[in-house]
């Protein structure tokens, strides 16, 4: 008995599986000041969204997209690449509308090809930015301005400078730094925004000034001469009178002195002697005050006046 095995393989080599859900195509691409209509697109300018041909929509209807719809755009004169959102199907065919600071980080110019592919991206947790003019730090809150503009963006990409306007002035700014992966979509995300120092941007030099010592003033009250009352000079003391060493007398020594004993030495000057003479002189003159007083000599005082009614 033989068993036969059958190969129904009829390329030596398997062939690639082709995906059906990917959508890939080229456009000649402008800005939208070049898009015809009465109304104004501005908005357009404002966001990170692009305008596509309605055979596009009809094409990715076909296919099992992902929403939200997220492109890749590549120059591949240049080999640049971002990427964005749709905004509308409005575009003529062959041809999409991209905001000019998109067509600058793709270096294309107006009527360029641009190859637009369909993409998946993970949700964005961070991402950094660097002003690319000092002129961001006058915003009161940027955090609050950035966040408000990336409400019409669909995705960011590390290395563009996106622009946002805000107050009727364009600010730039560079994405520095995107997490978890250098493309990142920022539809209903919860993302940490954080800033480094603008393009061009100095420290203000800081002058350490040595602290100064403080200055005590001292105010003179009563900066007069003061005079004294019985005219001599206030302050005026006079010159000590040196002294002759032969004015110096040499003292006698106690030869009575004995250890534990204090004796106090007074220098008194012996009276002179009185003489009869002057004994008899001085009885002479007591005497001569005894009789000349009279004890009561004097007139008395009435307090009552002399002729007054008696009470």
């Amino acid at each position: 008995m033989f068993e036969i095995k059958f190969s129904f393989n009829m390329f030596d080599h398997p062939m690639p599986r082709t995906f059906q859900n990917r959508f890939s195509t080229q456009y000649r691409c402008y800005s939208v000041s070049m898009l015809a209509g009465p109304n104004d697109r501005s908005d357009v300018e404002k966001g990170g969204k692009i305008i596509m041909p309605p055979s596009a929509l009809d094409q990715l209807s076909r296919l099992n997209i992902t929403y939200p719809m997220l492109f890749k755009l590549t120059n591949k004169n240049s080999d640049r690449m971002t990427h964005c959102g749709v905004l509308e199907f409005v575009a003529d065919e062959g041809i999409c509308y991209l905001p000019h600071w998109m067509m600058q980080n793709l270096l294309l110019e107006e009527g360029g090809l641009v190859q637009v592919e369909s993409v998946n991206l993970m949700v964005a947790t961070y991402s950094k930015f660097q002003p690319q003019s000092p002129d961001f730090l006058d915003i009161t809150n940027p955090k609050a301005v950035l966040e408000n503009a990336l409400r019409n963006f669909a995705c960011l990409t590390t290395g563009d400078v996106v622009a946002i306007n805000y107050n009727e002035k364009i600010y730039e700014l560079r994405v520095m730094e995107t997490k978890p992966d250098k493309a990142v979509s920022i539809i209903e995300c919860d993302m940490n925004v954080d800033f480094d120092a603008p393009l061009g941007y100095k420290e203000p030099e800081r002058c350490y000034k040595a602290p100064e010592e403080p200055t005590v003033r001292t105010t003179h009250a009563f900066t007069g001469s003061g005079n004294r009352l019985d005219g001599k000079k206030k302050g005026i003391e006079p010159s000590p009178v040196p002294i002759d060493p032969s004015d110096i007398k040499r003292g006698i020594p106690n030869y009575e002195y004995k250890v534990g004993r204090i004796t106090f030495i007074r220098n008194s000057r012996p009276l002179p002697r009185k003489t009869t003479e002057d004994v008899r002189r001085h009885k002479i003159a007591c005497f001569q005050e005894d009789s000349e007083f009279i004890a009561f000599s004097g007139e008395g005082k009435s307090l009552r006046k002399k002729g007054g009614r008696k009470i």
